[in-house]
């Protein structure tokens, strides 16, 4: 045999095994994963999983394979974790390990992994850490936020008075609300509903909000690689992402130019603070990339999800006029017609505190969480997780658990009321989701919900445009988030 024969065949060799090497481990950290559906090439499960709920689909697998097991979503093997106990298990008991961000390219295309959502290792820890403080000092839970808030709801309902009892359509009115909230915390500014900056800010959050879900979105993050190359929906996507983030970055230049350290206005003003303090660490996580991204995301965060839950629940207390009719009597006899709400009369309006936390519940706004990796092999139970696995903890089955909440199809503020009528609360209740990766803004949405929800409430009766039977309540669409179906009523003044 001729030298070079005996070179191809030996590299021909060598290859050979290497490959057989690699998929060999593969296949034995498989082996070690919880069991689940088998997989086909390319696709995994996918046939398996209806794009219009894909929760469901998720849950109905779970009861085949029991609560924590392996779903193939594309290429990329899934660990699923179905109910309290697993969710609880792996976010709460061993968060330091299930604190991984899991990739989402629709997004992290944009943010480059900057920020607070898509964040990961000490940058993410140094980013929520910093969040955290600001949005505390600035009054998270005090006094000063509570003012800030309780002023917007007045500008809400100026503006819902505005429309005369007459049909319209609340998408655009209730979103504007908690989106001031954060301008006022970020910018330390307020905006007119119909100034046109607002307008077009308001535009960028709303449609990609909405398309989040969309098959052809869906698809992306299962193979960026090949899709992002092709036209599609995906582009227009990210460049509403990026109109955000040079919104944020114009309001970013003109506080540069009059920041005073001694005396900071908001939450630009206390990173770039922290910026100039940094300055001489090249290490520096406090840079102006993760000043916008981490802006973006609380923008991004904070009004859509906020202003989805508000419409949901109008849309639910037409539905269920019986339950409008009880909030309206304990509202009238704890704050009456002329005092505007405030946290501290929450404790006193346990039968509204538990229409909320209802709403919150019935609508798993986020049914599957934002997904999560482990940061290291980890044994799990009686199964072993390789490093860097996705993991999908399905909020919605905590939610939605029959022991916890009887009948939990149906919408029924007594799942958070004691046999007294005193507001009963619950570790199941976890839209914000749990842990280390919980939502940064979470205290600041209850305050939100319940400040916005009880003054609405206070002033107008909600008319539907049909009778409440023939109200269509299930979500445009069920994927990473649950879109409220579009409606239109009349808000009656009271």
């Amino acid at each position: 045999m001729e030298p070079l024969e005996i070179s191809c065949l030996t590299l021909v060799t060598c290859v050979t095994c290497l490959i057989f090497l690699l998929v060999w481990r593969k296949s034995h950290k498989m082996r070690r994963l919880p069991p689940g559906p088998t997989p086909l090439p390319i696709i995994g499960n996918m046939l398996q999983l209806n794009f219009k709920d894909i929760p469901a689909s998720i849950s109905k697998l779970a009861k085949e394979y029991g609560p924590v097991y392996t779903l193939h979503l594309g290429p990329q093997p899934t660990v699923v974790l179905h109910g309290y106990e697993a969710v609880k298990e792996a976010l709460i008991d061993r968060g330091d390990v299930f604190l991984g961000r899991g990739r989402m390219p629709i997004i992290e295309d944009t943010q480059k992994g900057y920020g607070i959502i898509f964040s990961r290792g000490e940058r993410w820890k140094q980013m929520r850490r910093f969040s955290l403080m600001t949005l505390r000092n600035f009054g998270m839970g005090k006094r000063s936020i509570e003012e800030r808030v309780q002023e917007e709801a007045q500008y809400l309902v100026e503006e819902l008075r505005k429309t005369e009892a007459q049909p319209f359509d609340p998408t655009f009115i209730l979103s504007c609300a908690p989106c001031n909230t954060i301008c006022s915390i970020l910018f330390n500014e307020h905006f007119q509903y119909r100034n046109e900056k607002f307008l077009y800010l308001m535009n960028l959050l709303n449609e990609n909000f909405r398309q989040i879900n969309s098959p052809w979105n869906q698809i992306y993050n299962l193979w960026p690689t090949l899709i992002k190359h092709l036209p599609g929906e995906h582009r227009t996507f990210s460049k509403r992402l990026n109109g955000v983030k040079y919104f944020v970055l114009e309001k970013v230049k003109e506080h540069q130019e009059s920041l005073d350290h001694n005396n900071p206005r908001d939450f630009i003003d206390c990173f770039l603070s922290k910026m100039e303090e940094e300055k001489n660490n090249t290490e520096s996580e406090f840079v102006l990339e993760n000043l916008v991204t981490c802006a973006s995301n609380l923008f991004a965060a904070g009004t859509e999800t906020t202003s989805s839950t508000l419409r949901f629940g109008l849309l639910l207390l037409m539905k269920h006029p019986e339950v409008e009719a009880k909030v309206h009597e304990e509202i009238d006899h704890v704050i009456g017609r002329n005092q505007s709400p405030c946290m501290k009369d929450k404790m006193k309006l346990p039968y509204t505190d538990a229409v909320l936390h209802e709403i919150q519940r019935f609508i798993t706004l986020l049914p599957c969480s934002l997904p999560h990796t482990v940061i290291r092999d980890t044994k799990f139970r009686q199964f072993i997780i390789p490093k860097g696995t996705t993991i999908l903890p399905l909020l919605s089955s905590v939610l939605f658990d029959c022991k916890q909440f009887p009948n939990p199809e149906k919408f029924d503020p007594g799942h958070f009321l004691d046999k007294n009528g005193s507001f009963k609360k619950t570790e199941y209740f976890v839209p914000f989701s749990l842990g280390k990766r919980a939502c940064v803004g979470e205290s600041l949405a209850h305050m939100e919900l319940f400040l916005f929800f009880t003054t609405i409430m206070q002033n107008f009766s909600l008319k539907p445009l049909v009778e409440p039977k023939e109200l269509n309540i299930k979500p445009l669409v069920t994927g990473l988030l649950n879109i409220p179906p579009p409606y239109r009523l009349c808000f009656i003044p009271r």
